[in-house]
């Protein structure tokens, strides 16, 4: 039986724009271009490492946002997924990482799947608890953060780097799995990937054909809520110091008062 592999990716601003919030504390996702998460193209890579080890794997990407949000599933589809689920409501707009869990969670429990694999989080929101709020909806064992992942035999398994250590995790399938940006570089897509990408099935979903209440998502329903904006101050000038013999103790003196050593 082909082994079916869920990739959760989320469309963001371009962490090169000037990105801002708009008047209700949302995310300004019009005032800038954007683009399939980078830390979610990991994720797409190692599903397609899986799959291409397994032989006969199906990978599908999934994702939760406005029309634009389709550009997300067109780029993991030219690296090599083999099919895409876009979930847009409006009601959606605004909705917190609770919320997002209880939709994403939904619309992979109705695709069906062996292994979920998201990224380590998004480059927008930053939280990087969604992976793990999915896996206790759908009552799946988690194995994040993972530096490397394989699938053998009914197993998942991987490595998690700490500070002092490094673990090696497993579990049988089904089951959650979240990479970092050190489980191997993702590939770029292909002409021929571009091309195929344009007839590869995606399927458009509304909070009706996943069973969710209105009221559960968007702002009215989430738990929690940004109440305050401070914009970023732009940057100064920095200091320069010119090495007159004491440069070494000056530097030494300015990185112990800023505790970095």
């Amino acid at each position: 039986m082909s082994m079916k592999i869920v990739v959760l990716v989320k469309y963001v601003p371009d962490a090169t724009g000037d990105r801002c919030f708009t008047e209700d504390m949302t995310t300004d996702r019009e005032a800038v271009d954007g683009l399939l998460s980078e830390l979610d193209e990991y994720a797409v890579e190692q599903a397609l490492r899986m799959s291409e080890a397994h032989g006969d794997a199906e990978v599908t990407v999934v994702t939760m946002g406005p029309e634009d949000a389709r550009d997300a599933l067109r780029k993991a589809l030219s690296m090599g997924a083999d099919r895409a689920v876009h979930i847009d409501d409006e009601d959606i707009r605004g909705t917190d990482a609770l919320g997002t869990s209880a939709v994403l969670a939904a619309a992979v429990e109705r695709a069906g799947f062996d292994l979920l694999v998201c990224g380590m989080a998004s480059t927008d929101g930053g939280m990087g608890v969604v992976p793990a709020l999915v896996a206790e909806r759908l009552g799946l064992p988690q194995a994040t953060l993972l530096s490397e992942v394989s699938v053998t035999d009914g197993l998942v398994s991987g490595l998690r780097d700490g500070d002092s250590a490094t673990e090696r995790l497993e579990t049988r399938l089904p089951a959650l799995v979240s990479v970092t940006d050190r489980s191997g570089e993702a590939r770029y897509p292909s002409f021929k990937g571009i091309t195929a990408a344009k007839k590869k099935p995606v399927e458009t979903l509304d909070l009706d054909d996943l069973g969710i209440d209105a009221g559960t998502v968007g702002p009215v329903g989430s738990r929690t809520a940004v109440e305050t904006v401070t914009a970023r101050p732009p940057r100064t000038a920095g200091t320069v110091v010119k090495n007159d013999g004491d440069g070494g103790k000056r530097l030494a003196e300015f990185l112990a008062s800023q505790k970095f050593v």
